[in-house]
């Protein structure tokens, strides 16, 4: 990928739309002053840092990253490749006094925390030892929320991501035939993803192959993959952060007529999903399309799972595709449509793609065939 020119990110954009919403960032709209960061992911979103170890404070008036010396030049580097304009302080040792002195500079009475972020523990010593005057404040999902609309260079990482996911596969999808292990495919298929441009896979590959098919998030073993299986594989590659999402499954040989209704079922429900998203449907609505299907043809108890979720910098983040979700599609957000159907005696069966909602409808980024045979 480093040969590839992917769409610049709009990095910098990003604080000043989180600062807008301090005002009603905690419990029932309580305005909070400032907002300290300490979820490495979301650092990373909103200032293009990629370090291990940062904290930052964001306040109308600026931001403070504090970092290690690890990172003395690649923050400096990557803020100002991103466009972040914000104060960096090193710290090694005492870490505690400088976030402690920039909350106290800008003036934050009202310090939110990310809550979904920050253990018990650490709650309790920003209290009583980091941030004594001032009120801290749980906020939910404040930069999550933001994150579910992508900009046009986002997308082009995940579309890359998925590109060299369904490159990979049609380049070994045969190696099936061969008798590997799942095990032995599995690391095929990790290395193919490496060879092609990824920095890593997005997730532990999956590669569950006859009865283990039956556990959607089976992890593989030294089972060899024979004539007569189904093999489920979901995986995905990782370009510049961002993650790719796919699940395809593979007949070998042929079919029985219990495996080819599975392969029928699961493809008509996945076919309906992708068909549904568009910006103003329901997640839970999207998930309902999918379940209907299967339960339709009496396989409602085999469906084990939510028909979903957002990938983004994580693999699974907002918004849930499930029947509790409540959020309502728009147009940037990036979603996967993933039913199932599991059946202890004969496998499982899954398909998946991540799709981008457009104005009108969506997108697949994943184009890998959905055609079984190996």
């Amino acid at each position: 990928m480093s040969d590839v020119e992917l769409a610049p990110m709009d990095v910098a954009g990003r604080v000043p739309r989180l600062v807008e919403l301090l005002p009603t960032a905690g419990p029932d709209e309580q305005p909070v002053d400032g907002l300290l960061v300490t979820s490495l992911t979301n650092i990373r979103y909103l200032t293009g840092f990629t370090g291990s170890a940062a904290l930052l404070v964001v306040h109308a008036d600026g931001l403070l990253l504090v970092t290690d010396g690890r990172y003395r030049d690649q923050s400096a580097e990557q803020l100002a490749a991103a466009g972040v304009d914000a104060r960096i302080e090193i710290s090694n040792q005492q870490q505690k006094e400088v976030v402690h002195d920039g909350v106290t500079g800008f003036g934050i009475a009202t310090l939110g925390l990310e809550a979904e972020h920050v253990s018990w523990a650490q709650q309790q010593s920003y209290a009583t030892e980091w941030f004594e005057a001032a009120e801290l404040v749980p906020t939910r999902g404040v930069i999550e929320d933001l994150r579910e609309v992508k900009d046009a260079g986002e997308i082009a990482r995940i579309a890359a991501a998925a590109g060299l996911a369904d490159q990979a596969l049609a380049n070994i999808r045969t190696r099936l035939l061969e008798r590997p292990t799942e095990e032995e495919f599995g690391l095929e298929l990790d290395t193919e993803m490496r060879r092609l441009g990824a920095t890593a896979p997005s997730f532990e590959t999956i590669v569950a192959s006859g009865p283990h098919g039956a556990l959607p998030h089976a992890r593989p073993t030294d089972r060899v993959i024979e004539a007569g299986d189904l093999v489920v594989l979901d995986f995905g590659a990782l370009v510049d952060g961002y993650c790719s999402d796919m699940s395809r499954t593979i007949m070998v040989g042929e079919p029985s007529a219990q495996q080819q209704r599975m392969l029928h079922v699961v493809r008509e429900a996945q076919q309906a999903g992708v068909d549904a998203v568009k910006p103003g449907l329901g997640a839970a609505e999207l998930d309902k399309v999918c379940r209907d299907v299967i339960d339709g043809y009496g396989w409602a108890d085999a469906f084990l799972h939510s028909t979903g979720h957002g990938v983004g910098l994580d693999i699974h983040e907002r918004p849930r595709v499930g029947p509790k979700g409540d959020a309502t599609l728009a147009a940037g957000y990036v979603v996967t449509v993933e039913p199932g159907v599991y059946l202890p005696d004969h496998g499982g069966v899954r398909i998946e793609d991540t799709l981008v909602v457009t104005d009108d409808g969506c997108r697949p980024l994943t184009l890998a065939p959905k055609t079984t045979a190996a």
